[in-house]
């Protein structure tokens, strides 16, 4: 449920999420055991996607997520 990292990012994906999946995509985060620096991307977009479409199954997970602002200039 949610985990594929290679699936696109969608409202249903999103919606599928639940407290069991959401911990597993955290855990791997944690972990940060991917096999190359770039494949915790997908993971991380997701957990980001997650914050803003799904913040209640997040706020546990919220030190995962890069929450300073970008400084454009």
């Amino acid at each position: 449920m949610g985990t594929n990292t290679g699936s696109a990012i969608t409202q249903k994906r999103l919606e599928e999420f639940d407290e069991q999946s959401i911990a597993v995509l955290a855990k791997r985060l944690e972990e940060d055991d991917y096999p190359t620096p770039f494949a915790g991307l997908g993971d991380w977009h997701l957990i980001r996607a997650l914050a803003i479409h799904r913040p209640e199954l997040t706020r546990p997970y919220l030190h995962l997520i890069d929450q300073e602002p970008f400084d454009e200039d």
